[in-house]
């Protein structure tokens, strides 16, 4: 439905985390993700019973509830002073405050949803959960972010 905006993300093959984006506007973000069973992750976390790493839960929810709102914003008209979206920038993911509820296991569906706090300054900050497909809670948190450019040196 939205997935058009993937193609702004720095993130490619092993390291993109989004499935689909199945609703977006300037207050939110609704994703989803299925975590392929043979991800370099789980090769050793854990041996013989894998789990996945709560980094990558984090990273999931960091893609579609920041990432991909972030963006959204700044492509659609809610330009600050100086923060605009080109070839030469990236997110940067500034803090983040989650809790854990659930084990995601290789082959889930994960559900993440996002709601803005505020945008101001260039900074976008967003409470984001993360439900399994059983609409159980796996994880929650407040996320906060920045779009820099990078500098290119020729």
């Amino acid at each position: 439905m939205y997935n058009d905006i993937l193609t702004y993300l720095p993130y490619k093959s092993s390291f993109l985390f989004i499935d689909n984006i199945s609703a977006l506007d300037m207050n939110g973000v609704t994703g989803d993700y299925t975590l392929r069973k043979d991800a370099f992750f789980y090769e050793d976390h854990f041996v013989n019973n894998p789990v996945t790493p709560g980094v990558i839960i984090t990273e999931i929810m960091a893609q579609i509830g920041l990432v991909v709102l972030g963006i959204h914003m700044i492509i659609n008209g809610n330009r600050e002073a100086g923060v605009i979206m080109d070839e030469g920038s990236f997110p940067l993911l500034t803090a983040t405050d989650v809790s854990f509820f659930k084990m995601v296991l290789p082959g889930e569906k994960v559900i993440v949803t996002s709601k803005k706090q505020y945008f101001r300054f260039g900074k976008l900050k967003c409470l984001i959960e993360m439900h399994n497909g059983a609409a159980e809670l796996v994880a929650k948190g407040i996320f906060s972010g920045i779009i820099k450019n990078a500098v290119i040196k020729k």
